[in-house]
C-alpha cells in the first residue's frame, strides 16, 4: 500500500505542472478567443458573407489580430505615428477614470515588455536593524522626490504561491543588490524557494558523487 501511495504521489508530482500550466493556458486562450478573436472574426462576416462561425473564423480572427499587433508596433517607430499616438494618449489623461486605468496599465505594460523594464533590478530589503533578516524584491523607482520623499526608494515585493506583491517605501540604505537575473529571483520567491533550493541540492549531490 505505502508502494502506491508512494507512485500516486510521484505521479502527481509529475503532471500537475504541466496539466495546470495547459488548463492556464487554455483559459487565457478561451477568454481572448470569446473576446477580441470571436469579434475579430465576426467582423469579417461582413466583408466575407460566406464565412460560418468555427475554426476557421477564429483561425482568421488570431491571423487579423496578430498582424494588426505587428503592424502597430511598425507605425509605432514611425514619427508621425507616435504624435498621433502621443495626442491620444493626452486625451485620454483628461478623462477622469480613463486617465486612472490607461496610466495604470500603460506603465505595467512598460514594465513588462517596454525596454526599460522596470523589474530587472533584484535587491535584498532589510527588515530589521540587524541586517539579518531580508526579503527578495525588485527597485522599481529609486527618485521619489516628486512625492516628497528623500533618500528612499521602491520596492515591489512578490508574494509566494500567488500573482499578487506589495509596494514598499524604503530607506535607500536597506537596499542591497543582487547578483541574480530577475527571472532567477521571480522563481525563487514565487515557488516559496522550493524552486532554486531543490536545483541546488540536486546539483551538491552530483558533485559529492
Amino acid at each position: 500500500m505505502k508502494t502506491v501511495l508512494r507512485f500516486f504521489f510521484q505521479g502527481l508530482l509529475i503532471l500537475l505542472p504541466f496539466v495546470l500550466t495547459i488548463y492556464l493556458v487554455f483559459l487565457i486562450f478561451t477568454a481572448l478567443d470569446e473576446t477580441l478573436f470571436s469579434a475579430v472574426g465576426s467582423a469579417l462576416t461582413y466583408f466575407i458573407p460566406g464565412l460560418k462561425p468555427g475554426l476557421t473564423e477564429t483561425l482568421l480572427g488570431i491571423l487579423i489580430t496578430i498582424g494588426v499587433i505587428i503592424l502597430t508596433g511598425i507605425a509605432g517607430s514611425l514619427y508621425l505615428t507616435r504624435i498621433l499616438m502621443q495626442a491620444i494618449g493626452s486625451l485620454m489623461e483628461r478623462i477622469p477614470l480613463v486617465k486612472l486605468l490607461y496610466n495604470s496599465l500603460r506603465d505595467l505594460f512598460n514594465a513588462l515588455l517596454g525596454e526599460k523594464k522596470s523589474f530587472d533590478q533584484p535587491v535584498l530589503v532589510c527588515l530589521n536593524s540587524d541586517r539579518t533578516i531580508k526579503a527578495m524584491g525588485f527597485m522599481t523607482c529609486s527618485d521619489l522626490q516628486s512625492f516628497g520623499l528623500t533618500d528612499e526608494v521602491a520596492v515591489y515585493l512578490p508574494q509566494s504561491y500567488n500573482f499578487a506583491g506589495n509596494l514598499i517605501i524604503v530607506a535607500s540604505d536597506l537596499i542591497e543588490p543582487m547578483n541574480a537575473e530577475a527571472g532567477q529571483v521571480t522563481t525563487f520567491v514565487v515557488s516559496g524557494g522550493v524552486s532554486t533550493t531543490a536545483e541546488s541540492s540536486t546539483n551538491k549531490k552530483s558533485s559529492t558523487n
